[in-house]
């Protein structure tokens, strides 16, 4: 990759974080107003048809036995679970601190692929990842009067969705992201379902409102996956990845316009050490893999 591809990747990453930072603020209203199992279902059905579409359109099959392997159903009970979590969350506590707490999971996929796919981490990225759970502590503040429980529904979301990329990771390369896409958000379809029977929800009624940011949710929701994942085929994993992070600086932005939100300095300190870590873990692996290419070269 030259440089010119990986400022398009940056751009690109930067561009799919806004998107996905838009379609948090659109599920936070609709789910402030309609039962969570209700959206998630209804942007999981809408959503798999546009991407089963697109799918389509690459030639790439959905209704195939790659889709009952056990990695993809791993992977897509991961994205099934994760999501019913993080909107029920994005209901109970502030969208600010919703995304900050989000921003963990680059150092939770660190860790569980050292623990359960063998990958080498040295003592500097352990480090690293120690700090980035006190940041989650520093923003959750549990002994303080600022604690919200329900942002522990954002934490064990992270924890899934490592699940859901060590998932994809062990995924044939044969099977294509628009693949994958389409089987997460079949998933959603009666996880949704399951949340509104768990909760005795019945179905509720949809204004208008309602329907813009059900509409807005799922539109964002398309750009942002299809911008993350040109990005990441565009440029260096190692100079694009972390750009990710540009998400909690758009949701801090929009939750500050449209809800109000202002971020004290518990949350904002728990961030910085959350995102520190993250930036040094990215910069540690990329170090690590530029001395193996440079090893393997003859």
């Amino acid at each position: 990759m030259n440089a010119q591809d990986n400022r398009r990747g940056a751009l690109l990453m930067v561009a799919s974080m806004a998107a996905f930072a838009f379609e948090d603020l659109f599920l936070k209203r609709a789910a402030m107003e309609l039962p969570p199992g209700q959206v998630i279902a209804m942007i999981g059905a809408v959503g798999a048809l546009c991407f089963w579409a697109i799918a389509a359109s690459r030639g790439e099959a959905i209704l195939i036995r790659a889709a009952l392997s056990p990695p993809a159903l791993i992977r897509s009970l991961s994205e099934a679970g994760a999501t019913m979590l993080y909107i029920t969350a994005l209901a109970l506590i502030p969208l600010s601190m919703n995304a900050a707490l989000l921003q963990a999971s680059p150092l939770v996929v660190t860790m569980a692929a050292a623990l359960f796919l063998g990958e080498k981490v040295g003592w500097r990225r352990w480090t690293a990842i120690c700090v980035g759970f006190v940041g989650v502590l520093v923003i959750l503040r549990p002994t303080t009067e600022g604690w919200q429980p329900a942002g522990l529904l954002t934490v064990l979301c992270v924890v899934i969705l490592a699940a859901r990329d060590l998932a994809t990771r062990v995924m044939p390369a044969s099977i294509g992201t628009f693949q994958l896409t389409t089987w997460a958000y079949i998933a959603l379809v009666p996880a949704g379902l399951a949340l509104m029977v768990l909760h005795d929800t019945p179905v509720a009624p949809i204004n208008p409102a309602d329907w813009v940011n059900l509409t807005g949710a799922l539109l964002t929701g398309l750009v942002g996956y299809w911008a993350i994942t040109a990005a990441m085929r565009q440029g260096d994993v190692s100079y694009v990845a972390p750009f990710r992070y540009t998400r909690l600086v758009f949701a801090l932005i929009l939750s500050a316009i449209f809800l109000n939100e202002r971020p004290d300095a518990w949350m904002l300190t728990g961030a910085a050490l959350v995102i520190g870590s993250g930036l040094y873990t990215f910069a540690r692996e990329a170090q690590r893999n530029r001395r193996i290419k440079a090893a393997n070269q003859p």
